[in-house]
């Protein structure tokens, strides 16, 4: 079972959410509370916290400050930012603790719930295989060369349909924000910000969904093996493929291709 630790200073918020991942993750994991980030840490150290949901404006030791100590002991424990602040230094230092993402509030369920999902996946990955070298993209080091006070600067139309292209043609193959920034050769924390000005939301929410639609105009075909269809949209397990199709859809791929079969429907171009 994954430990998880929300830290958030209002207790409302903290209940609100608690009681959201419990509904929808179950008996998969085990949720800790803390109202700030020295009990945070206590609480990260004592329970083998494996995914830490942090708020950055806490008394005493906040958010970051709590992400950056956690970092320097455990290279792998999935940290994600859910905060009111948008704040470019923020989602800098965000970047150089290599948060698997950075949500502002009030979030989107769905949004919070699919990197959660992401979170869960590669805790339990790690958690499969803690007697072996666990890597993954996400735990690069950070490339240098973000200047401070970058901004847009009008461009984002065209920004948008580079990034998308890039996407459209590699979102087949385990593909991470840290790989699209490398790719437009922005620094990390900079192409989240311009990604989130962009689209309007985060990368992986975007990418997520964006495999979602390709996966159902696959499952168009009654004769395409639907392991086979996760695998064509990025997913090496089924199992998994099959949660984060339920999550965004609300139907299994299964279910989803019996509709279309029923109701001869056509789907709609993802933009």
């Amino acid at each position: 079972m994954i430990h998880l630790l929300i830290a958030d200073d209002e207790m409302l918020e903290r209940a609100v959410l608690c009681k959201t991942l419990e509904k929808k993750l179950g008996d998969r994991c085990r949720i800790f509370q803390a109202e700030n980030g020295r009990e945070a840490l206590e609480i990260y150290e004592r329970e083998k916290i494996r995914i830490a949901i942090l708020d950055i404006e806490m008394p005493g030791i906040n958010g970051i400050e709590a992400a950056e100590r956690i970092r320097k002991k455990d290279k792998e424990c999935c940290i994600i930012f859910l905060t009111a602040f948008d704040e470019f230094a923020y989602a800098r230092r965000a970047i150089t603790v290599r948060a698997l993402d950075y949500l502002l509030k009030p979030y989107e369920e769905q949004e919070l719930m699919l990197v959660v999902e992401e979170a869960m996946h590669i805790a339990e990955s790690f958690e499969a295989v803690k007697d072996k070298e666990f890597s993954d993209v996400r735990t690069e080091k950070v490339r240098e060369g973000l200047q401070d006070g970058e901004v847009l600067t009008g461009q984002e139309t065209g920004l948008r349909e580079v990034i998308s292209q890039y996407i459209r043609e590699n979102y087949q193959s385990d593909l991470s924000m840290q790989d699209v920034a490398r790719a437009m050769n922005y620094s990390e924390a900079y192409f989240c910000k311009l990604f989130k000005q962009c689209f309007g939301r985060n990368f992986t929410s975007y990418l997520t969904e964006y495999r979602m639609e390709e996966a159902k105009k696959l499952l168009e075909d009654p004769m395409a093996n639907i392991k086979e269809i996760g695998k064509a949209v990025g997913y090496g397990d089924s199992n998994y493929f099959t949660k984060v199709f339920r999550r965004v859809t609300g139907v299994s791929p299964t279910e989803y291709r019996v509709q279309q079969l029923r109701t001869g429907g056509n789907q709609g171009q993802y933009v």
